[in-house]
């Protein structure tokens, strides 16, 4: 009994997390959504300076108002073709929880698209692509309109390794 009301404990935290505000932008021409929660500021393109020995997915660090922030192009993190940067191409500053600490860091998307507010019904599990391939940063996959779009979860689309690699070099 006890394990039953832990379960759906569980199931109900599951999909309160999931349900609420997002910040949707695209990538190539796909539209993806972080919770707003995890947005500190949107801000244009600006000069990145360069870190070696970093990934390729890792643009380097920018220097926000007297703060270094490491900056990661999620194109070449979802192992997507690189493309020029046009005037729609952002930065979104978000905060990623990892172990113990919390850590902002940007990444650069496509463009930024909106705001909406997802509902439970609207939002459908990852699908199961088998074992060997990691679904854990896809928190679902919001139905609005006629389209999809990928909700992420921040803070598990870096590994924790790849987050002391940001933290060690920046």
């Amino acid at each position: 009994m006890a394990n039953e009301l832990s379960n759906m404990n569980e199931a109900i935290k599951a999909t309160t997390i999931k349900t609420g505000k997002y910040l949707t932008f695209t990538l190539a021409d796909e539209e993806y959504g972080i919770g707003i929660l995890k947005v500190k500021e949107i801000i244009g393109m600006m000069p990145i300076t360069s870190v070696p020995r970093t990934p390729d997915f890792v643009k380097g660090v920018i220097n926000l108002r007297g703060k270094v922030i490491p900056v990661i192009d999620l194109r070449l993190k979802f192992g997507m073709a690189s493309i020029p940067y046009t005037d729609r191409t952002c930065i979104i500053v978000v905060e990623i929880d990892s172990d113990d600490m919390t850590i902002q860091i940007g990444i650069v998307v496509d463009a930024v698209s909106e705001v909406l507010n997802i509902k439970e019904e609207e939002i459908e599990n990852a699908p199961s692509f088998g074992t060997s391939i990691n679904m854990d940063y896809i928190l679902g996959m919001a139905k609005i309109d006629s389209g999809v779009k990928i909700l992420l979860d921040i803070d598990k689309v870096l590994s924790a390794k790849e987050i002391q690699v940001l933290e060690k070099n920046m």
